[in-house]
């Protein structure tokens, strides 16, 4: 008899359905530490393939290896902070990088010469930013950089030799410039500045002992064209502009006539990459996203070798670096459930017939994640209040049902940003833990025409925060999201955002994560950096002016509402921050703290504009991770390292 009864047991429980559960843990590490490499670059002569990968103390250096080799070495010692970005120079093996002191956006840039190995500081000049403008194929020992050296809030060209190190002003800022361009001759020959009305101007001169003069004039919707490249004869540019339609779209404009003739548009979304032909100065591909990023091609050509891309793995192609003859190319498949994959894709010459085309797998940025169940990212298209139409992408755990789930709110930065589909690792994160993740593209939002970008003008904690509470009200309403159960969660832009939605709608969330976030718009807009007051017409007329609108800015400030507060905070912050200063944090949290409702602050003190060094990430995550699990049902955590925080 028992053991009969064993058996029924034993049938029934084998016939029952498995219990749904979540994967196990992806290590924060795997998604947030250093990426194994990242970053590659090819050599104008296609002789090296640079990329950055971590050291033996895992800082990000650059790395240089002989394509078809396995040579690879290192050719930077960054002590600290480790080097985000590099280029090649068309100098025979020179590259640089750019870098700063502990996020201040002072950046220096420093030249490697890979055969003397010296690294040596191009621009040695304390509390001066310097960038790269451009390189010319045809004058090898030359970068053109734009430094604030002589006045912080202008930046003047300067031309640098690679060889020697030697730098000479080439180009005067007259005053209001913000953006240079130069023709193949390597002559800067445009220029773009902000009008007093918020419009934008382009001036161009038919060589660098000519006046400027004005071209294109446009008003405060279109201001966020720009010239592309100018034509090979130098007659014409390639521009993107919004005059005379929503979205911005390519033309090719005629310096002389003023014609423009219309390249490449899209009604739903602005013009993205653009690829132009080094050699012809033709663009060859446009890109444009609205939910998913799509190829315009303009030639046969690149219209068959972006199939045959397309069809050779799957996932998003980008085309990232390429050589000075456009046949060998750097290209990244990005994806929402894989890390992004690099190859090196040799294009057939003109001499060879038929497509010989020939894609060599590089590396992966972060093969570990490929170890662990992820999340597939859903682009979701939600209506406003007044019928706005907002790109979302919406990311749910894996197996459990998705139905009345906690659910973070991740609200991107700018504002005049987006949120793209792809490998987004802060949604696998928050879903492997347990949470539905929503981000949306509100109002204000860049990317889906001018119309849409400006309909949040002077919204700031308006309309733009109404477009969150509509997305999260769309989530409940679909049965994914737990109405009790709601975190609000973003940096910069994002981490306002957070703040807003604790004080403006403190009963939507259940507790807010706020990362770099300014608390009060008109300290905010009184401490910019110097080098951003050309662009303060912008921020006055889509923010509000500190002087003029005081008392609309503080209506629009969390930190003036702090005493509604009424849900537990977490507030990050870097130290050497120039957009977002300390204060900003520190003002709010004294006032949460007065008016006695919990908050946790974490202060680093060598960082800027967001965590750049990966124990300082990992720092970060682990308090976020702690923080939400504690506050949010439903929720888990990979227990604390040695020396992250634990509560």
């Amino acid at each position: 008899m028992i053991r009969v009864i064993f058996s029924t047991v034993f049938l029934f429980l084998i016939s029952m359905p498995a219990r749904a559960e979540l994967p196990p843990l992806i290590p924060r590490k795997t998604l947030f530490g250093n990426p194994v490499k990242t970053s590659p670059e090819i050599s104008p002569d296609d002789k090296y393939l640079s990329y950055l990968a971590p050291d033996e103390k895992n800082v990000l250096q650059v790395w240089v290896q002989t394509v078809g080799k396995d040579d690879a070495r290192k050719v930077t010692a960054d002590k600290k902070r480790g080097i985000r970005n590099h280029m090649w120079t068309h100098a025979p093996d020179i590259l640089i990088y750019a870098q700063d002191n502990d996020g201040d956006e002072n950046f220096h840039l420093y030249s490697v010469n890979l055969q003397s190995n010296k690294v040596q500081d191009l621009t040695p000049f304390p509390n001066v930013r310097a960038e790269p403008l451009e390189v010319n194929r045809d004058f090898p020992d030359e970068l053109l950089a734009t430094l604030n050296k002589e006045d912080p809030k202008l930046f003047d060209v300067y031309r640098i030799n690679l060889t020697s190190g030697e730098m000479k002003l080439d180009t005067k800022n007259p005053g209001d410039v913000i953006g240079w361009h130069t023709d193949p001759k390597f002559k800067v020959r445009i220029c773009s500045s902000l009008t007093p009305d918020g419009g934008a101007i382009i001036r161009a001169r038919a060589d660098d002992k000519s006046e400027w003069k004005s071209i294109i004039k446009w008003g405060q919707e279109d201001v966020d064209g720009s010239v592309v490249d100018f034509t090979a004869d130098g007659k014409s540019i390639w521009l993107t502009t919004s005059e005379g339609r929503d979205t911005r779209s390519l033309v090719k404009r005629d310096l002389e006539s003023g014609k423009e003739t219309l390249i490449a548009s899209d009604p739903g979304s602005d013009v993205g990459q653009v690829l132009v032909n080094p050699v012809t100065h033709e663009p060859e591909a446009v890109a444009f996203t609205r939910e998913k990023r799509k190829w315009k091609t303009l030639n046969p050509k690149m219209a068959e070798q972006l199939a045959f891309l397309e069809k050779a793995n799957p996932g998003d192609v980008s085309l990232v670096s390429f050589d000075r003859h456009w046949q060998t190319f750097v290209v990244a498949y990005g994806s929402d459930m894989h890390p992004t994959d690099f190859f090196l894709f040799q294009r057939p010459t003109k001499r060879e017939t038929g497509i010989r085309q020939a894609l060599t797998h590089l590396f992966s940025s972060r093969p570990e994640l490929d170890k662990y169940t992820l999340a597939p990212m859903k682009p979701v298209t939600i209506k406003t209040r007044d019928g706005l139409e907002m790109i979302c992408y919406l990311t749910v755990p894996v197996g459990i049902e998705p139905k009345n789930l906690p659910m973070i709110l991740d609200v991107h930065g700018g504002p005049w940003g987006r949120d793209q589909w792809g490998l987004h690792p802060e949604h696998q994160w928050l879903a492997n833990r347990g949470y539905a993740v929503l981000s949306v593209n509100y109002r204000g939002s860049a990317g889906f025409g001018k119309k849409f970008l400006h309909a949040g003008d002077k919204e700031w904690a308006g309309k733009m925060h109404d477009d969150l509470i509509d997305a999260v009200n769309w989530a409940i309403k679909e049965g994914i999201a737990d109405p009790k159960q709601v975190a609000i969660y973003g940096g910069s832009y994002g981490g306002y955002a957070a703040l807003v939605g604790a004080t403006f709608t403190p009963d939507v969330f259940a507790c807010a994560v706020d990362i770099v976030g300014p608390s009060n718009l008109v300290t905010l807009l009184k401490s910019i950096p110097p080098y951003w007051e050309p662009m303060k017409k912008i921020f006055v007329l889509r923010v509000g002016d500190p002087d003029k609108d005081k008392e609309f800015l503080e209506s629009r400030s969390p930190l003036f509402k702090a005493d509604r507060i009424k849900i537990p905070m977490l507030i990050a912050q870097g130290a050497k921050d120039p957009r977002v200063k300390q204060a900003e944090a520190e003002q709010i949290v004294a006032a949460i703290r007065k008016a006695g409702k919990p908050v946790e602050y974490i202060l680093f003190e060598d960082e800027g504009h967001g965590f750049a060094r990966p124990e300082n990430r990992l720092k970060f995550y682990a308090a976020a991770e702690s923080f939400l699990a504690k506050h949010l049902k439903g929720g888990r955590a990979e227990p604390a390292e040695k020396g992250e925080p634990t509560k």
